[in-house]
């Protein structure tokens, strides 16, 4: 066994159980969870940004990267907070784009490339924060602090997402074939992305019938397999997108943060896609 997957085998053996432990009592240590991890990833869409001569907005993006999470939960357990984000998100939205361009306007001059410093603060923002913003509503929407129903409904996507990573991994090296996305990712085949598919939709049929129904969650078959199904091809997007980023910038991780697995982008790439779109699908199917 090489010495980076004893490093990734380590370092999942100490995460899996503390996420899992911090999912299961969600509120404001969840909200705080995700608020450094938006942190953090816009920090590293940010650096590589300034690789290539683009310096965003360091403070307002960081800043709002943290606030989005603990808003969410908020919107979501006070009521009154709840009446008032409905009526009055669109304006705060547009205040905050203002900010930026005004920010833009005193700090860049026009040699100093302002619309991609604003685009990339807007989207490091809504990247690495306002889409996994969306795990909150996930374990938020239906259940209080301390469920496991709520926790188990947050890892159901996170193991879909997993198998199928794995599954792709060994299915590309067995299978080989022609690549995904050569000029993207060389590595990834066309193989191994069918044979991530086919491992999320085996595993949800197995998640499904062994963890929700003693936590009283009721999902018919075929609304797992359709869950499965998309997060599995939409999380391989979002792995391709995270790559397309890196490759512009020329490095092979987004920083070095965590041992054996590269910076936050490159742990939370396919979720980016796959955390909105299982809250969406969960509200489709009333299941939040």
């Amino acid at each position: 066994m090489d010495s980076n997957l004893v490093r990734r085998v380590g370092f999942a053996v100490v995460a899996i159980p503390l996420a899992l432990v911090i999912v299961w009592y969600g509120g404001l240590p969840l909200a705080f969870l995700l608020a450094v991890a938006g942190a953090l990833g816009t920090r590293e869409l940010f650096g590589l940004a300034q690789r290539q001569g683009i310096n965003p907005a360091q403070g307002i993006g960081l800043v709002t990267a943290a606030a989005l999470a603990p808003i969410t939960y908020a919107t979501l357990a006070a009521p009154e907070v709840r009446a008032y984000g409905i009526s009055w998100w669109p304006y705060l939205f547009a205040v905050w784009i203002m900010v930026v361009l005004t920010w833009a306007l005193a700090a860049r001059a026009p040699g100093e490339k302002p619309i991609e410093a604003v685009g990339v603060t807007v989207l490091a923002v809504a990247y690495t924060s306002a889409l996994p913003a969306f795990l909150m509503v996930i374990r938020h929407g239906q259940y209080p602090e301390r469920s496991w129903p709520a926790a188990w409904l947050v890892f159901f996507p996170l193991v879909i997402t997993w198998v199928c990573d794995t599954a792709a991994m060994f299915g590309g090296r067995i299978f080989k074939g022609p690549k995904l996305a050569p000029a993207i990712s060389p590595g990834k085949t066309r193989s191994g992305a069918a044979a991530g598919v086919f491992g999320g939709l085996l595993v949800a049929p197995i998640f499904g019938s062994l963890v929700f129904p003693p936590v009283g969650i009721e999902a018919p078959l075929w609304q797992l397999l359709a869950i499965a199904a998309v997060l599995s091809v939409i999380g391989q997007i979002g792995d391709l997108a995270e790559s397309l980023f890196k490759r512009e910038a020329g490095v092979k991780d987004s920083s070095q943060l965590i041992p054996g697995h590269g910076g936050v982008l490159d742990r939370f790439d396919s979720l980016y896609f796959v955390i909105p779109a299982a809250a969406a699908m969960y509200r489709l199917f009333r299941i939040i």
